[in-house]
């Protein structure tokens, strides 16, 4: 075995599970998150109830917020606006 590795359990194995690190997220296509919000914003519009059961509002009403931090700040914005006025609306119903 080669002496330059990584001691499985010892003391130089970098935190896994570190609770201090900043979180990493995905860096995805612009184009792609783009596409995706616009096809879940058409969607919420061209329905007059809740389109998605309850998992699936809770799971958009988290991650939309963060799949927008790869668009510019003005459209993240107006996306997000958007996306929460179709979602009271819904709601609403």
């Amino acid at each position: 075995m080669a002496r330059n590795q990584l001691d499985l359990f010892g003391a130089d194995q970098p935190e896994l599970f570190d609770e201090d690190a900043p979180p990493v997220y995905y860096h995805g296509d612009p184009d792609r998150v783009r596409a995706r919000l616009h096809r879940l914003i058409a969607e919420a519009r061209a329905a007059d109830t809740l389109p998605w059961d309850a998992e699936s509002v809770r799971l958009y009403r988290k991650i939309v917020p963060q799949m927008v931090l790869w668009l510019p700040e003005d459209e993240a914005k107006q996306l997000c606006f958007v996306f929460e006025e179709e979602m009271r609306r819904l709601l609403a119903a």
